[in-house]
């Protein structure tokens, strides 16, 4: 089988290191890419994924499958495209991709289903009073001090704002449906109710008709130790969730996923690809946080660490609406599996990231860092300038390690941290505190 993965972050790079592990690949190329993906021995291609067209031409070139890692080129199309033509694709049309592109189409497609999900309304850039009202209003009528504000379209993770204090939540609404802080993508913003407990992320593949879960994370969005300061695309994951058993990932597959599917096929759609479920585990029982149409970015790097089996035989089953045939399949080492051991990501990042990352500084050391047991090391953020390799984003590497249990996993990946060098790198030093401490993970 020959793949193609589209995108140039730690999620592709993790996609294509545990891709070219597959018996089943014969050819792995990923457009763009970065330079960690090149030095695995792997093709890099360059291209604006985003474009259906120049993605077409290159999926034309004997690819039997094309994964679209980000969810830009999803909400752009290529899908669709590459499908008209023929190709098989792990990832939704670009209708199924409003579920992420449009929060106020996914709330919609929610309490159409039937899915619980948190009180709340959507404004447009012409209600900033109705807005700002609404903001006391939910709050009296729920009892939580806690108001949540969201951009309606793509930003990258860094399109939501959650506060106790009501003038930074009617400043986050003003700014956001006057096009200040996102632009287009902010004018119209959800409102939520503020819930409480536990948030998780759980992962779904589907085929349109059928979907398994392949791993439950949990993340860190915060930029400061303790889940304190800016929002942020990431800091960090680890799996799998010590308090969450088969029993409630078998609840959640029931009221969330299996309903969603449903109500996609009622509007004619037929989603195909990953359901990033974020949930939240409320005294009432799981609710839907969002739904995001691709593999988490940290979780994807230790989903990557932990599955078992040819994961392109099912991906691609997937894309052909056949999963429930290789779930079935005779040949056990071809199944998708999860092994035993817990993995932990921690993402280093550039100074000043999430609002102004410095960028250019060399980066030394990665190959020290990959020599520690149990750790791998995925790009996210770097290129290559003459012969440095230095940073290019907010998000520079994602330390990624396995083990037999959680606590040797952090000391593997902060290890291998402290060995990478690069001018004014940052990380968590906390990354999984919840899995390590009873206490903190059932507040």
């Amino acid at each position: 089988m020959n793949v193609l993965v589209l995108g140039s972050g730690g999620r592709e790079h993790s996609l294509a290191w545990r891709l070219a592990q597959d018996p089943s690949v014969a050819r792995l190329s990923v457009a763009p890419g970065n330079p960690g993906i090149e030095d695995e021995g792997l093709e890099c291609i360059e291209v604006d994924a985003c474009d259906p067209q120049a993605v077409l031409k290159i999926a034309q070139d004997g690819f039997d499958l094309v994964i679209s890692g980000p969810e830009p080129p999803l909400v752009a199309g290529v899908a669709d495209v590459l499908r008209e033509n023929g190709i098989s694709v792990f990832g939704p049309s670009k209708d199924g991709a409003q579920l992420e592109g449009s929060k106020a189409w996914m709330k919609e497609l929610l309490v159409d289903a039937g899915v619980p999900t948190a009180q709340h309304r959507t404004f447009h850039s012409n209600e900033l009073d109705e807005a700002l009202t609404y903001l006391e209003t939910i709050r009296s009528e729920t009892g939580s001090q806690l108001s949540i504000i969201k951009t309606d379209g793509l930003a990258f993770g860094k399109g939501v704002t959650v506060t106790e204090s009501l003038d930074e939540a009617r400043e986050a609404v003003t700014s956001y449906l006057s096009g200040q802080a996102f632009g287009d993508a902010g004018t119209t913003c959800v409102i939520e109710e503020g819930m409480t407990g536990p948030e998780i992320s759980l992962f779904a593949i589907c085929d349109g008709k059928d979907a398994t879960c392949i791993g439950v994370a949990q993340d860190h969005k915060r930029i400061g130790d303790g889940d304190t300061g800016l929002n942020t695309g990431g800091m960090g994951a680890y799996c799998p969730v010590p308090f969450v058993d088969d029993m409630m990932i078998k609840e959640i597959m029931d009221t969330c996923i299996a309903p969603t599917l449903n109500e996609l096929r009622k509007r004619g759609i037929d989603y195909r690809g990953v359901l990033y479920a974020g949930l939240m585990l409320t005294p009432s029982g799981p609710k839907m946080i969002e739904y995001n149409i691709r593999f988490g970015d940290p979780e994807c790097q230790i989903l990557m660490m932990r599955l078992t089996g040819d994961l392109a035989i099912t991906l691609k089953a997937c894309a052909d609406g056949e999963l429930a045939k290789t779930l079935l399949a005779e040949d056990i080492h071809d199944q998708l599996g999860l092994t035993d051991y817990v993995a932990i990501t921690v993402v280093m990042c550039a100074k000043g990231y999430p609002e102004d990352p410095q960028l250019g500084d060399v980066i030394s050391r990665i190959d020290e860092a990959n020599t520690v047991e149990g750790v791998k090391v995925f790009h996210a953020g770097t290129k290559r300038v003459g012969d440095h390799l230095v940073t290019s984003g907010g998000r520079v590497l994602n330390v990624t390690a396995i083990a037999n249990s959680m606590e040797i996993a952090r000391e593997r990946a902060y290890e291998a941290c402290a060995k990478i060098n690069y001018a004014g790198k940052y990380y968590r030093r906390d990354i999984a505190y919840q899995a390590l401490n009873s206490e903190d993970t059932h507040d």
